[in-house]
């Protein structure tokens, strides 16, 4: 079942969502050549420590799944999304996703963001500004007169004609009473199909792409990776659906 947020509810996933982003602020400031994940995720803790907020990722359970050990997933390179963190050495060429939740006050809020660590590669460069793209995309068709599929749709389109695959195996979804909420936000579709966008629904609409096929697969740990070792990036953003357009609740902050 949807449940939608009344104006109240969007402000206080707003605010937890603004909590959210000054935390990815700082851990996408700190991630540089010869820093560690486990760093990181050290770092992502003494955070939400101090703004007095929970890491919803820690202990949460996807899909009756084994609990989830850490505050952040970093998925570097072909690691697509739920990368553990690790003793991994961050290296000049490396690119770096830090995905990450949080529950303020009993308010859920999610996004992710994807970085060169020092100088990448011309394509990887390509991939994450074409990923990020497409979210952008994605949101401004996220309004009531549209359909979930125009979401799909339109980050489909945009990631392939920059001649990236979309990763259809995994999707956005529903979020602010908890992490994962109905519905799901395919990363794929057609345009006018799927359930109608309605105000007061909040969403993590989060597209991935790589330069290979496009297919993953899950490791032992959780880890979804891309089945041919290419490069995967990830992006999302939580959104509110209003009368007067996508609010969006997670903000990216400049680097």
């Amino acid at each position: 079942m949807i449940r939608l947020k009344t104006t109240q509810d969007i402000k206080r996933i707003a605010e937890s969502g603004r909590i959210l982003s000054e935390i990815l602020f700082e851990l996408l400031r700190n991630s540089k050549p010869g820093v560690s994940l486990i760093y990181l995720e050290k770092l992502a803790r003494k955070l939400f420590k101090k703004y007095k907020a929970k890491p919803a990722f820690l202990g949460f359970k996807p899909d009756g799944g084994p609990a989830y050990p850490a505050t952040i997933c970093t998925s570097v390179n072909e690691q697509v999304v739920h990368g553990i963190p690790s003793r991994y050495v961050l290296k000049s060429g490396d690119i770096l996703t830090i995905d990450s939740g949080i529950n303020y006050k009993n308010y859920f809020a999610d996004a992710a963001y994807t970085i060169g660590i020092g100088k990448i590669s011309p394509i990887a460069e390509k991939l994450i500004a074409a990923t990020r793209k497409s979210l952008e995309n994605a949101i401004k068709q996220a309004k009531p007169s549209n359909r979930l599929g125009d979401i799909g749709f339109t980050i489909q389109e945009t990631i392939e004609n920059e001649g990236f695959s979309v990763v259809k195996e995994l999707c956005g979804h529903g979020v602010g009473y908890q992490l994962h909420e109905q519905p799901q936000v395919l990363n794929f579709g057609q345009k006018n199909s799927g359930g109608k966008l309605l105000c007061g629904m909040v969403l993590a609409i989060e597209p991935m792409a790589c330069t290979g096929c496009g297919r993953v697969k899950q490791l032992k740990d959780g880890t979804f990776v891309t089945i041919d070792n290419s490069l995967s990036a990830h992006f999302e953003q939580t959104i509110a659906v209003t009368r007067d357009g996508p609010i969006v609740l997670t903000p990216y902050l400049k680097l």
